[in-house]
């Protein structure tokens, strides 16, 4: 692809801000124009190798570099950056990174390897090994005046801290809930997009409630401690935490935060041991038993924390999550009505939050209100579309609406972050069956089976399906055989059997199957199906009078309840019996001929005027 000037192209003026951005150590700056950038232009590789040094998570780096060497399978930046990383094997082939800046906007962005090489005594002077050499004697020179001069005659005892540069408060992010955000979300660098790519702009979370002052001596080290909590790098906030709690020893909160690291990380023991803590430095401080009712659930699916989070609204009732936690835990155990009662406080208390309205969309999908469920799910989408949970309960739902291929984007997004849900495999697998994509339904139904057979129960009839639609009749008859061990009324399970005995030339179970299918057809449009599929099946059992009973009496039903292939199929079958097949003589009275018709009993005529 073609770069242009900036002359050439106002774009361009946006990208040369965003690398000396870069240049500045601004990356926030930097990210937020490229991101801009690459929504104008998301096949241009330029944009995603400098989008790659913006970014601070090392998994979207490697995505960047990633995408950048997709589109350009030359992109020798891409590919050292990839290598660096780790994520490329070494090659021999490509050169090492170059040491020479890139020239001006004149010469059009060429990357350095591209760009003519110096010769004489420039060259000489902008030598790696030169320019290497010259650092480290400079930095030795420095280094022995800083020993000499300053260092040496004061012989002060220094303590090493973490100090970083004053500037404005933190900016608190929402606390991840048992039941919403864990850690850091997971993000694939070999396929999707990442999720904040799709904002049209930065998204804003609901702030921290526990949000104490902090003593002016450890402002700096909680700044590195929430850019540690933002990254999701446990480890490190815990760590800076730990370092701020001797400089504020009655601070609950330190230890508070602390617990929620460690119960992001999966460490219920450490986490209840600072959550203990918390309550040690304050008795009456409520989100400490928020947080101990949290790891207990984790580590304990059976424990009952209802007493824990009494204890923490009765010390803080303003505290909105623990109306969360409790409404998601009474859904959670079959009480939707008791947790609309919590969400209507957590709504005022948390206002703006999607998991608020995750939650309301998760009591009425429970209590089988499919519309208002829609509604606050659609509402936690508009609030937070980078929350994944909002994806995969949309697309629930719009599959029990039968929208069946807003379901398929919904959850289409969702496995491409999270590839082995099973569940959310099966839905796909039956939003594409529902769209006749019977190949893609059945790879995800695949998936979502080698992930959790004993779970996969509900999806064999659509895997069934899928087959009987691919000419896998062996397969398709396995699975239907399954999946009517799970479901023996559903009239699309014995239908589909019907369909696989046929394929399979086993006309004597396919007769069977269509005798119990008749018990279970209820609507007019099942009738149809059935009469048509019985009168197959008897045509191939040899039995032409019953055939062309059954064939009459889908033609008695109105044409609006089956296809025009099944009236077409019935009438033509009707024709061929009834219309002579070798011409009779002259010589010939009309009276020896005989209406195929006129005997047929109607004893065994299906009763096509059945309703639902």
């Amino acid at each position: 692809m073609t770069d242009l000037s900036p002359e050439e192209n106002p774009i361009d003026t946006m990208f040369e801000e965003a690398v000396n951005a870069l240049r500045r150590g601004n990356k926030a700056r930097a990210k937020e124009l490229l991101t801009l950038l690459l929504k104008t232009d998301q096949n241009n590789s330029i944009y995603w190798v400098w989008l790659s040094a913006a970014v601070e998570n090392p998994k979207e780096r490697i995505y960047c570099l990633q995408t950048a060497l997709k589109l350009n399978p030359e992109n020798g930046t891409a590919k050292r950056g990839l290598i660096l990383l780790g994520a490329l094997a070494p090659d021999e082939g490509v050169q090492p990174f170059p040491m020479n800046r890139p020239r001006a906007w004149e010469e059009k962005l060429l990357l350095a390897n591209e760009k003519p090489k110096e010769k004489g005594f420039k060259a000489i002077v902008k030598s790696p090994a030169v320019r290497l050499i010259g650092v480290l004697t400079i930095g030795v020179a420095l280094t022995a005046v800083v020993m000499f001069g300053f260092v040496l005659p004061r012989q002060t005892t220094v303590i090493p801290t973490v100090t970083n540069t004053p500037g404005p408060s933190p900016t608190f992010t929402t606390t991840p809930t048992v039941f919403g955000a864990t850690a850091a979300p997971t993000q694939s660098h070999t396929g999707p997009t990442p999720l904040w790519m799709l904002l049209a702009q930065t998204y804003t979370p609901t702030p921290l409630y526990v949000n104490t002052p902090r003593a002016l001596n450890s402002r700096d080290q909680y700044r590195i401690a929430q850019d540690a909590y933002n990254k999701g790098d446990w480890e490190a906030y815990i760590l800076n935490m730990q370092l701020i709690a001797p400089m504020e020893p009655d601070a609950p909160d330190i230890y508070y935060h602390i617990g929620d690291a460690y119960r992001f990380m999966g460490n219920a023991s450490e986490a209840l041991k600072a959550y203990n803590q918390a309550l040690k430095i304050d008795p009456n401080f409520g989100p400490a038993y928020l947080g101990l009712a949290r790891t207990r659930m984790m580590s304990d699916v059976k424990f009952n924390p209802e007493i824990l989070f009494s204890e923490a609204i009765r010390l803080d009732p303003d505290f909105g999550e623990v109306y969360l936690e409790r409404a998601n835990y009474y859904i959670l155990h079959k009480d939707p009505e008791a947790a609309l009662a919590d969400l209507e406080k957590a709504v005022e208390l948390l206002p703006g939050s999607a998991e608020v309205y995750m939650a309301y969309a998760n009591a009425y999908f429970a209590m089988d209100d499919q519309k208002k469920a829609l509604e606050a799910a659609e509402k936690a989408y508009e609030l937070d579309i980078t929350s994944l949970p909002v994806y995969k309960l949309l697309g629930q739902l719009y599959l029990e609406n039968g929208d069946y291929q807003k379901a398929l984007d919904k959850l289409d997004v969702y496995v491409q972050y999270e590839t082995t849900d099973p569940l959310a495999l099966a839905m796909l697998g039956q939003a594409y069956y529902e769209i006749k994509n019977y190949k893609a339904a059945l790879t995800n139904l695949n998936k979502a089976m080698n992930l959790d057979r004993a779970g996969f129960s509900k999806f064999y009839v659509y895997r069934g399906l899928t087959n009987l639609e691919l000419k896998n009749e062996d397969q398709a008859v396995s699975d239907l055989e399954a999946a009517l061990k799970v479901d023996r009324t559903s009239f699309d399970v014995n239908l589909g059997l019907v369909r696989g005995y046929y394929m399979q030339e086993k006309f004597g179970s396919a007769f069977l199957q269509v005798e119990v299918l008749e018990n279970y057809a209820e609507t007019d449009e099942q009738i149809a199906l059935m009469l048509y599929w019985r009168a197959l099946v008897l045509e191939q059992r040899g039995d032409a009078k019953g055939a062309i009973t059954t064939w009459k009496a889908l033609l008695a039903m109105s044409a609006d309840v089956m296809t025009t292939k099944m009236r077409a199929t019935a009438e033509a079958r009707i024709k061929s019996v009834t219309t002579p097949s070798v011409t009779p003589k002259a010589t010939l009275t009309p009276k020896a001929s005989v209406t195929p018709t006129a005997k047929v009993s109607p004893s065994r005529t299906p009763t096509p005027t059945r309703t639902p």
